[in-house]
């Protein structure tokens, strides 16, 4: 980090510890090396200062302790086990201590924030930098974990960066637009992912001066770091499995937070003063009007990673207190699961879902909160029936997978394109089979309902909490009863949960079969119940979970329930009818998953379901 080299070089000059002379001696040294060598090291190395002068000075620079690592001379292995040797390699950091739900951590570098984020990401502790001797830290990490740490490299080159991918470029960029292109070549540039580092610090001491600074060089100098720390941002959140990525800014501080199995987690906290930067380059990036800050706007970012995968990210930009938030979604094709065999259906579910694609009209609805996982499980109900001798047609707002045989319409409402009017033209272009990605309002819910009682398979999503529920939402929308009864065939309401970690799961004694009868599993369950829990490892972060895994609650429509609906049942009604069909509720779901050793109780009880 040549800057950080430089700027600390002239302090130790203006503190009289070196000459200017030896400054620059050892800055040629640092540079020979390309990175293999840190400024400290190489002044000590040459004898210009004594490593415990510099660590005090550097000390005194960086407002934190100074610790002397020979005081350490028996760290608890269990403080030891909470940060991996790929992190310790990765950033040459050391645990010392914990207190509560704060670590110590030994570091050259305590001022590096992309290192002190991985750490807490990581770990899931607060950390507390400390500043310790290159020679002392690179010994005890010997001593305590064995082999080379690699100590002749810095916390910013020697560590490799959080990111994984070699090379990506960015496609679908704006024409002539030069920020997006990156100078690509044919196969798209490669990308200095391990000076990840160094980009950031770079541009948050440059983006200060472009504020004030209007020349042409110096912006460029500001929008490279800043392209490259935004690319880092999203090809991290590919690497970390996140579904979705929070850009917000607050009064002091500029959050990062990713959501991986369903939990949203910091990863970066950023100066205020690079916020309209970062939005900016995603506002490009997204082909959205990087002038307008006051009102809501949508866009899509692809990003290219070789040849043959590609990322989508779906883009929201909100204005709020502080300046604008943004959210995006990763929508990555090669992960998502659309073989409806694999999404953990039992065997009588299956059964009646099969029988609902079977039928040659008729309405099948996928309920759940957002982010349940109703556009995997509508996808692949479509990929079931995508065959060469009928005529799909879909309504979405936005599309978010496009599917080969498929014909996928994409909801504008701006210009005059909204789910009604897709629907009317649908019904003109002789379809076999009809997906609405939501029923909102009473007259997408008419020209549904209708389209299915006149000979078509419609399949759409709502809102709703479970599947009896959802019969008393379209009844709320102005639909007659006897029409629901006649077109709706079927319901699924679903939610996620966090599946047990592969690799470190075990068999949980503390989920007792009187535990499981006491929560209304039936005893035929209960005779093969193989509960488990994950003890935690580096796969799934020491958390016990690795994935998610959905519940489901599959409601056919029955002569029971049909008669239930046209007389006017409530919603409690029909779901004492449905269970009496032997319908399984959500929550039963997700205990049969708990026996299964998918899933653990903490994560049925949490996952919002009731009885």
């Amino acid at each position: 980090m040549a800057v950080v080299a430089d700027r600390i070089g002239k302090l130790l000059v203006d503190a009289k510890l070196i000459t200017e002379q030896q400054l620059n001696e050892a800055l040629t040294t640092v540079r020979a090396s390309k990175g293999a060598s840190r400024l400290g090291s190489t002044l000590v190395k040459m004898g210009y200062v004594q490593e415990e002068k510099l660590l005090q000075f550097l000390a005194q620079q960086y407002r934190v302790q100074a610790v002397d690592l020979k005081m350490y001379q028996s760290i608890d292995p269990a403080i030891i086990k909470l940060v991996s040797l790929e992190l310790v390699k990765k950033h040459l950091v050391l645990p010392l201590r914990r207190v509560g739900a704060t670590l110590t951590v030994a570091m050259l570098d305590p001022t590096n924030i992309l290192t002190l984020d991985d750490l807490k990401f990581r770990t899931n502790y607060t950390i507390e930098p400390v500043i310790a001797a290159e020679t002392a830290l690179i010994e005890t990490i010997k001593k305590y974990y064995g082999g080379d740490v690699g100590g002749k490299a810095d916390a910013g080159s020697a560590a490799k960066s959080i990111l994984s991918a070699k090379d990506y470029t960015l496609s679908d960029a704006p024409e002539g637009d030069e920020l997006a292109n990156l100078g690509q070549a044919q196969d798209g540039p490669m990308v200095d992912v391990e000076d990840f580092d160094k980009t950031v610090g770079d541009a948050l001491d440059s983006v200060e001066v472009a504020e004030t600074e209007q020349e042409g060089g110096i912006i460029g100098e500001v929008e490279a770091p800043i392209i490259k720390l935004v690319n880092g941002i999203l090809v991290n959140a590919m690497k970390v499995g996140a579904s979705d990525i929070h850009i917000e800014p607050y009064e002091t501080v500029f959050r990062i937070r990713y959501r991986v199995d369903g939990d949203l987690q910091t990863v970066m906290n950023l100066p205020l003063k690079v916020k309209n930067a970062i939005i900016s380059r995603i506002k490009i990036m997204a082909r959205l009007d990087i002038a307008e800050r006051r009102l809501p706007q949508d866009g899509r970012i692809k990003l290219k990673l070789g040849p043959k995968k590609d990322i989508d990210f779906r883009v929201s930009i909100l204005p709020t207190l502080f300046g604008e938030k943004g959210c995006l979604r990763l929508l990555d094709k090669s992960n998502i699961q659309v073989d409806k065999d694999k999404l953990g259906f039992d065997a009588k579910q299956a059964a009646d879902l099969n029988a609902a694609l079977a039928a040659p009209y008729g309405m099948l609805l996928v309920t759940g909160p957002t982010g349940s996982g109703k556009t995997v499980t509508l996808y692949s109900c479509l990929q079931a029936v995508n065959t060469v001798d009928v005529n799909i047609s879909t309504a979405e707002d936005p599309v978010e997978f496009n599917f080969m045989g498929i014909n996928q319409v994409l909801i504008q409402p701006d210009i005059g394109l909204t789910f009604p009017a897709a629907l009317k033209s649908f019904l003109r272009q002789d379809p076999d089979i009809i997906l609405i990605g939501e029923i909102r309002d009473f007259e997408t819910g008419e020209i549904a309902v209708k389209a299915a009682m006149t000979g078509h398979l419609v399949m759409a999503s709502l809102h709703t909490n479970d599947a009896p529920a959802t019969i008393s939402r379209l009844l709320q929308m102005g639909i007659e009863p006897f029409m629901v009864s006649t077109a709706v065939i079927l319901i699924i309401a679903q939610r996620l949960a966090k599946r047990v970690c592969g690799g470190c799961k075990e068999p949980d004694p503390s989920v007792t079969p009187e535990l499981l009868r006491s929560l209304g599993l039936k005893d035929a369950e209960i005779a093969t119940a193989k509960p488990m829990k994950g003890k935690g490892c580096e796969k799934c972060n020491n958390k016990g979970y690795k994935g998610r895994c959905a519940f489901y609650q599959i409601m056919p429509i029955t002569e029971a329930l049909r008669g239930a609906i046209i007389q006017g049942r409530t919603t409690d009604e029909i779901k004492k009818t449905s269970i009496e069909d032997g319908v399984k509720t959500i929550r039963m779901s997700g205990l049969s998953k708990v026996a299964e050793g998918v899933t653990t109780i903490s994560e049925v009880e949490g996952s919002s379901v009731a009885d």
